[in-house]
């Protein structure tokens, strides 16, 4: 009864929302958007400003305005001469030294760029030309008001006459607002402490891989773009669904914008269909255990998908992909004002794509995305979110290879186990709100809700075991049909306050999740199916039908429901000294409910109650300005799906990190390098019960596996139009008690040492500018192919190169991907004979892509 009435509340406050934008609607409305003004309102709050920074691009420099309230910033803006001046009535600036940023020359064709306090309620920027007005663009962000300065110079020099002092008051300039950064480096995020935070201010490893290098790499799985992250193992799975690991542990969280996309660790496997990538603005990698935020989590870290939102000013985009073996991909993405005050923005991302692929399948992969978002900011204060996504997937049914003697079978990597007609076929629907009003410049709160379903059909020829003297494989026909809901609601606080000369940054939050999957698994042993990989001849077996196929496999419904409680202070005891610490409790009810079956002949009910209280704690130290310093502790907590003898769940696994670091910018804040050493223990795993040794599935909560390693990642330009992301990753992780696997054992899938580097370089002047190369490395050490380590999967090392041209709104790409056509293994086997998937062979694809 405690617990409903602490949901009831929960739900209560899901509904704050209606009442503060009824309360503030009725306030006095907005003043006329002015020509030469962005963002123009009421001045009613003053922003501080925190930082100012100058940083090269290939067009000149950005001027970066840095603060947590960007979007609060409004610019009035006009032209005197051959000077840029704008001011910000509404903000002041509070830098570690003086209050002034004056840079002479920053970059040719720019003589001085100068911010200053105006006054006590408003700021100066003035940029002075050398011999003409700079372009200027303004970039539409939340993590900091930046200036994209364009210096315009002329061969032969004409005077400027002098404006009157009344015209150019009059006089404002055009500014352009866009949604794209230039270069890799992204400052904040928002995944590691669930506040938009700098980078270097989190005692915890997080590696972002922005929307550029997503359209360098013409990424098209969530996989390819997580190998640019240390640490981190694309397991994608029988089907196309997936798993990553990070830091060698598996099953490692994936969200979008802060909603989880993975079933229950109990009720599923963790694994669900394979996001799209079209609507992402960015990927999130937090590393480490991270339950204190987002409750029942894996120790390795969290992986944060966070999507595109509408933009302040029109933007249309179409994109045509045709690459190897059939692939074709057009894709739109279009965001613009549904009002004429555009106080109503959307944005609508969507595709269509069909691949061959290069396994002996008779099927294409075949999909279909669509996700419109609408934004309706209610006045100054008070915005609303409302999102859609669906997601139509249907592919082959790949179990991949099969091991053979210590390593994998020698047949050619198109050769298949399954039958060329085998299919697995996703619908995944998902849709809700975010919610967000801020009392003051200190205070705020967010309310959020998601509702996700997802259905899944198959039917398949499986593998159930095989005969490396004759080379057959055992298989059965199978099919699944598996229904899964899930209703997330959470509501957070956030506060700045300070006691005495210490600056707080105060998070409390509740989170409410309730997700029910009923999965049916039918399995036909009556009639058993043989395939000999070395002389395959498919279609000799009669495929049946989900009703034909005898009730021998299982069905199975769960039910769980989630609530935590936490509570998060960063506290800034100086400007180079501060202090994370937080604590979260967690409490879970789950039922499993499981029908009689072959596997369970009497069928089975199990209920568990697990609950843990998980601290966090993390200190950052800058010795100076371009550095920090950092050490933490953090806990996790995972409940655990192994049973006893009693048919009872073992108690949660737990994990435990430890991390030190240092963070650097370097190159006049041009590049960002994080270089990490950790050590992860998780405790409580499912190991067999040595009592009842010939008793399938009994265990006892003995397993334990650890992880220590380093970790180096580099990311950001070098120089005006050459953009980097490198990283290197040593990870020792391997079994460290079990009563059946021997100590010592690598952990399946990790490599000991891995890395990967991707680079681009664009012309900047001449006939020739625009025109971009690019080229990159993987590389992943040899791998064991299960727990016992009876076999490797190998290591390999990929080449890949771009080439691109932009002109205008024109781009045009052109990328190939593992040049010298490598033969290798990716992501972790779940046995012997089931998902060792062979990697992509050699692969081009181009695009054109134009902006309207």
């Amino acid at each position: 009864m405690k617990l409903l009435k602490i949901i009831q509340i929960l739900l209560i406050s899901g509904s704050v929302w209606v009442l503060l934008a009824n309360n503030v609607k009725s306030q006095d409305s907005q003043t006329p958007v002015e020509s030469g003004q962005i963002n123009s309102q009421t001045v009613t709050e003053v922003v501080e400003v925190t930082g100012v920074k100058l940083a090269e691009t290939n067009k000149g420099i950005e001027l970066i305005i840095e603060t947590t309230a960007a979007r609060k910033l409004q610019v009035l803006n006009r032209s005197q001469g051959k000077n840029f001046i704008a001011e910000i009535p509404n903000a002041q600036l509070k830098l570690s030294e003086k209050n002034v940023f004056s840079q002479i020359n920053p970059v040719d064709g720019i003589s001085e760029v100068i911010v200053t306090n105006k006054d006590k309620n408003s700021i100066q920027i003035k940029v002075v030309g050398e011999s003409n007005l700079p372009k200027v663009e303004l970039f539409d962000s939340n993590q900091a008001l930046i200036f994209a300065l364009s210096p315009v110079t002329n061969t032969v020099q004409k005077p400027t006459p002098k404006p009157s002092p009344t015209e150019s008051q009059q006089e404002p300039i055009e500014l352009i607002v866009t949604g794209e950064r230039d270069g890799y480096r992204v400052p904040n995020a928002t995944t590691g402490t669930r506040i938009d935070t700098a980078i270097r201010d989190i005692p915890q490893s997080i590696q972002v891989v922005p929307q550029e290098i997503l359209k360098d790499q013409q990424v098209t799985r969530l996989d390819e773009a997580l190998r640019n992250v240390s640490g981190v193992i694309g397991n994608s799975s029988e089907g196309g669904g997936f798993q990553f690991s990070i830091r060698g542990f598996e099953r490692a969280r994936t969200m979008k914008d802060g909603f989880s996309q993975s079933p229950s660790s109990v009720s599923g496997s963790g694994i669900l269909t394979l996001p799209e990538t079209a609507n992402l603005e960015r990927i999130e990698v937090l590393k480490g255990p991270a339950s204190i935020l987002y409750g029942e989590v894996q120790p390795g870290g969290t992986i944060n998908l966070v999507t595109k939102k509408p933009t302040s000013e029109p933007l249309y985009e179409a994109e045509l992909q045709i690459g190897s073996r059939g692939f074709v991909q057009p894709r739109i993405d279009f965001s613009d004002a549904l009002t004429p005050d555009k106080n109503v923005r959307y944005r609508l991302n969507a595709l269509i794509q069909n691949d061959e692929g290069f396994r002996d399948f008779d099927q294409n992969i075949q999909r279909q995305f669509i996700a419109p978002i609408v934004t309706w900011n209610i006045n100054e204060k008070t915005d609303l979110t409302f999102n859609f996504e669906y997601l139509h997937d249907k592919r082959p049914y790949d179990t991949g290879l099969v091991a053979f003697g210590d390593g994998i079978i020698d047949v050619p990597r198109s050769r298949i186990v399954n039958e060329p007609d085998d299919f697995n076929e996703k619908d995944f629907l998902s849709t809700g709100y975010s919610f967000e009003h801020r009392f003051n410049d200190n205070w705020l709160i967010r309310n959020a809700f998601r509702f996700s379903n997802q259905q899944i059909n198959q039917n398949v020829f499986a593998p159930l075991g095989f005969d490396e003297a004759t080379g057959n494989v055992n298989r059965a026909n199978a099919a699944t049909e598996w229904l899964q809901n899930d209703i997330g609601l959470q509501t957070n606080v956030v506060g700045k306050f300070e006691t005495g000369s210490i600056k707080h940054t105060l998070l409390f939050g509740v989170d409410w999740n309730r997700d029910y999957s009923d999965i049916e698994v039918k399995l036909n042993l009556a009639q058993p199916s043989i395939l000999n990989i070395f002389n395959p001849v498919y279609g000799s077996t009669p495929r049946l039908g989900f009703d034909e196929i005898p009730i021998l496999g299982r069905s199975q419904e769960v039910r769980t429901s989630k609530l935590g409680l936490f509570l998060q202070d960063q506290i800034a005891f100086s400007d180079n000294l501060k202090l994370l610490a937080g604590l979260r409790y967690d409490t879970i009810e789950q039922k499993q409910t499981s029908n009689p079956s072959f596997l369970d002949r009497t069928g089975s009910e199990s209920t568990q109650n697990p609950d843990a209280l998980i601290p966090r704690l993390g200190i950052v130290y800058q010795p100076i300005p371009e550095m920090s310093l950092y050490a933490s502790y953090s806990r996790s907590f995972t409940p655990n799906s192994g049973v006893t003898t009693d048919g009872d769940f073992l108690e949660p696994e737990e994990g435990e990190g430890y991390e030190i670091g240092v963070k650097s910018e370097l190159f006049k804040d041009r590049l960002f390098a994080t270089l990490a050493y950790y050590d992860i223990t998780k405790k409580n795993i499912a190991s067999p019960d040595p009592r009842f040794p010939n008793l399938a599935g009994v265990s006892v909560a003995t397993g334990e596996q650890r992880s220590r390693g380093i970790e180096l990642d580099l990311t950001g330009k070098i120089s005006p139009g050459w953009d980097i992301i490198a990283s290197y990753s040593y990870t020792d992780a391997e079994v460290t008690e079990d009563n059946v696997t021997p100590i010592g054992n690598k952990l399946v899938g990790i490599p000991e040492h891995s890395a990967s580097l991707w680079t681009t370089y664009t012309i900047q002047q001449g006939d020739l500018e625009g025109l971009g190369l690019g080229i990159g490395f993987n590389y992943v050490g040899n791998r064991k192919g299960d727990l016992a380590n009876t076999f490797d999967l190998g290591s390999y090392f990929l080449t890949n190169a771009a080439f691109f041209y932009k002109k205008d709104n024109w781009r045009a790409a052109l990328n190939f991907k593992n040049i010298f056509d490598v033969n290798y293994v990716q992501g972790a086997p779940f046995s012997r004979f089931r998902n060792i998937e062979p990697g992509a062979p050699f692969t081009v694809i181009g695009s054109v892509s134009v902006k309207f």
